[in-house]
């Protein structure tokens, strides 16, 4: 048994289209789109609300694409060597009600939906510099905090952190500091690895929250650095 919003059929059109990633395929299979992979997850986001209400009343759950939760399947190929127009991937994004969008200064929560590449994730990603100095700062004053959401083990059963990082120390802090290597994250980000089977699962809604809610103590360090609410 699966759930109205994610479904062997939305698997199978991202299959095809990753085959005939061209505007001719598109067009023809576009209902497919739209019957598969938009209206369902507009649902979702719709119906997801309430949950995500639970979890912290300051993110929003927008049932749109332009301005909303849903990414669009329209890739801008304009400064990129890949001229493929369509996103075989999709994605969900859940920001903070100060952020603008996926690129705003405030950690979120995101689902990614992909055949053989299904996760959850929260946190934030590429942040500016001004954001990454208030995050380490609170890493380095409240150390012990930062030690304990990293190595709770029910963080780390469900989460990996992941993301990019400096080669070297960032300006101002001691190369030797015993948190070096999180000061030198430039994402903080925390994955939870997910499969094709744990999408079609009939309680999909209950079952993200429960996995984002493991997240909860590094969102709020997380939004507590940059004297954000949560």
């Amino acid at each position: 048994m699966s759930n109205p919003y994610l479904t062997k059929d939305l698997f199978a059109f991202q299959r095809e289209l990753k085959q005939n990633n061209n505007r001719e395929w598109f067009e023809e299979n576009k209902w497919r789109y739209e019957r598969h992979l938009k209206e369902p997850l507009l649902d979702l986001i719709a119906d997801f609300a309430p949950l995500l209400a639970q979890i912290s009343p300051h993110y929003l759950a927008i049932p749109k694409t332009v301005g909303g939760s849903l990414f669009r399947i329209y890739r801008d190929i304009r400064f990129s060597n890949n001229k493929t127009p369509y996103k075989t991937a999709a994605g969900v994004h859940f920001r903070h009600n100060l952020g603008k969008d996926v690129h705003s200064h405030s950690p979120g929560y995101y689902l990614h939906i992909e055949p053989g590449n299904v996760f959850l994730a929260l946190g934030i990603w590429h942040p500016d510099s001004a954001t990454l100095r208030a995050i380490r700062s609170r890493m380095i004053e409240q150390q012990d905090l930062w030690e304990d959401v990293r190595d709770h083990p029910d963080f780390t059963k469900r989460f990996l952190l992941q993301g990019t990082s400096l080669k070297r120390a960032p300006k101002g802090v001691d190369p030797e500091h015993p948190l070096i290597e999180d000061l030198k994250r430039k994402d903080f980000i925390a994955v939870s690895p997910a499969s094709e089977d744990d999408a079609l699962r009939p309680d999909l809604l209950p079952w993200m929250a429960s996995v984002w809610e493991q997240g909860t103590p590094l969102m709020r360090f997380l939004t507590g650095a940059l004297e954000q609410p949560f």
